[in-house]
């Protein structure tokens, strides 16, 4: 069956691939590249994963890190948030491929009859799909680069048809439109002082053996990669010795494109590719100044918490820590962040007063679940009456409704009806479920999910912030606040004893549903529905979290 898209014969490919062992960072890799590209050119990324889930959607943060959302509600690896912070792109969920939306694809298409009644394998037919999806992103965003990330390491068995994909890919295209680049491992082994080649030379040997030679190898490593090394990775290789790139650990990750540029890259994508791209990195390098200077002699340091129950991996969390870090690098300043695990609070094990002693900035961020919520609502109540910069975000705008309900409003038996079972009733629901949410029994795609219009009051912190009353902002939930209790959250304390008033200053662009909350009375008290870290870019820090540290630094 012939290919139904086909290579355009304008659209350069980039195939990054790793070995040894996973998390070495082939998605910071990746952006990295992209970015010394994407000043001058349209670098569009794809990620192939090879798990059989359609996406991570339904996944354990805690065992493949966050979900990564997108504008047009794609639900995607963490490493999509890379692209868009790196690549200055907003990528789509189509360029998020994973087998197990492969072989769904392929099942569709034999039960639809498009096979026309012959055997379906392996080869050609999944090989083809992949190939296919690759020249039809290609394609429909006119790419000049297509940046394609294949996940794991060389030797996983379901990667094996991504790779093979690729190999086919880079004959049909050619040989200077294709390029791989590898990324391995150079360790430094305890006791030996020395860095060893020999799991970079195994890692590129297993690629060889699948028919691919990549034009880049870079060794991930603790130093720069010494002269000798390069000659001898390079000699294995069959590469000049300047093709081997030391991928250097570094402080923060936005250094990775300036040591990349040093090393080189550009100039090997140019010879490679025939492609003229020289990167600007005039702004960006001089963030990355201000966070490195920050990091050694800062000109203030701030304590921000983030409590959550994922702590198991701070993956599960990244984008929050990442849009800390841009706010930081625009304030000149070094946040230093404090994990805050409100399980712990929650049964007696830590105090909140000491969980929070010395904190200047308190994040509640989002999460599912029963597990942990009363020590959340300990933390709200805290940072409120001891007015504490706080931001609370989804999950943690719906408890500080809650908190505010319970302490403030009078209202006993206030909750969230996802605490709702049968040995616990909410009796006072003051977040219910969206419209049309209550009785949907599947958890995959089924929130409110991606890209919506927010509509801010006007005269209101949240438009101080933003500096506009119109946003858009990306959301993923099931519960809203509920309409029926928020004139009388608004009105606050009954009795007139707390001063306090809760604000509901941004509200759905077309429905009646509350986006955004403030306090009065408090330096800065904000939580929203939405997630404002997935937006958030070195160059365009997230406003909520910048007016955060803000008011954290003038507070101090």
């Amino acid at each position: 069956m012939a290919l139904q898209h086909r290579y355009n014969g304008k659209t350069k490919f980039i195939i990054v691939t790793g070995g040894v062992i996973s998390g070495l960072g082939k998605g910071v890799a990746a952006a990295s590249i992209g970015a010394l590209l994407s000043a001058r050119m349209k670098v569009v990324p794809v990620k192939c994963d090879g798990y059989l889930n359609t996406d991570p959607g339904t996944m354990n943060p805690t065992e493949h890190g966050e979900v990564f959302v997108l504008d047009d509600g794609g639900e995607c690896d963490m490493d999509f948030g890379h692209y868009e912070r790196f690549l200055n792109v907003t990528a789509k969920k189509d360029w998020s491929l994973t087998m197990g939306r492969i072989f769904k694809m392929i099942l569709e298409k034999e039960r639809r009859g498009d096979y026309l009644g012959h055997t379906v394998q392996f080869i050609p037919h999944v090989t083809d799909l992949i190939k296919e999806q690759f020249y039809r992103i290609a394609n429909q965003e006119k790419a000049d680069v297509l940046l394609i990330e294949i996940g794991g390491t060389v030797g996983d068995l379901e990667n094996q048809f991504y790779i093979e994909a690729a190999r086919q890919l880079s004959h049909e295209v050619g040989d200077h439109n294709a390029i791989f680049v590898h990324l391995t491992y150079v360790p430094i082994p305890s006791g030996v002082n020395e860095q060893k080649s020999k799991p970079t030379q195994m890692s590129v040997r297993d690629l060889n053996k699948l028919g691919i030679y990549p034009e880049i190898v870079i060794g991930r490593c603790e130093e720069y990669i010494k002269p000798h090394l390069k000659a001898k990775i390079g000699l294995f290789c069959n590469l000049p010795a300047d093709h081997i790139i030391s991928g250097i650990d570094v402080k923060h990750v936005y250094e990775c494109p300036l040591v990349y540029d040093a090393e080189g890259i550009p100039e090997i994508l140019s010879k490679t590719l025939g492609i003229y791209a020289p990167p600007k990195l005039d702004q960006w390098s001089k963030l990355v100044d201000a966070l490195k200077r920050n990091s050694v002699n800062p000109r203030k340091t701030l304590t921000v918490a983030i409590c959550g129950k994922y702590l198991a991996l701070e993956d599960s969390y990244a984008s929050v820590v990442e849009a800390i870090t841009h706010a930081s690098a625009h304030l000149d300043l070094h946040a230093n962040i404090r994990w805050v695990d409100t399980e712990k609070i929650e049964n007696g094990t830590v105090s909140v007063e000491t969980a929070l002693k010395g904190v200047d900035a308190v994040i509640v961020p989002g999460g599912f679940g029963s597990r942990g919520i009363e020590g959340k609502i300990q933390v709200i109540r805290y940072v409120r009456e001891n007015k504490i910069p706080f931001l609370g975000i989804c999950y943690g705008m719906q408890l500080s409704v809650v908190e505010f309900a319970r302490h403030v409003c009078g209202m006993q038996g206030a909750g969230t009806v996802e605490m709702e079972s049968e040995t616990n009733h909410v009796e006072v629901p003051v977040i219910a479920f969206l419209p049309g949410q209550e009785h949907i029994k599947d958890l995959g795609a089924t929130m409110r999910l991606g890209g919506h219009d927010v509509v801010i009051k006007e005269n209101s912190l949240a438009a101080q912030v933003y500096g506009s009353t119109a946003i858009r902002e990306r959301f993923r939930h099931r519960y809203e606040v509920n309409p029926q209790y928020v004139e009388q959250i608004e009105k606050g304390d009954p009795t007139g004893a707390n001063q306090q008033k809760l604000v509901f200053s941004g509200k759905a662009a077309n429905e009646d549903i509350m986006q955004i909350m403030e306090l009065t009375d408090h330096p800065y008290f904000m939580a929203c529905q939405f997630h404002p870290e997935l937006k958030s870019s070195l160059i365009h820090p997230a406003p909520l979290f910048l007016g955060l540290l803000k008011a954290a630094d003038e507070k101090n």
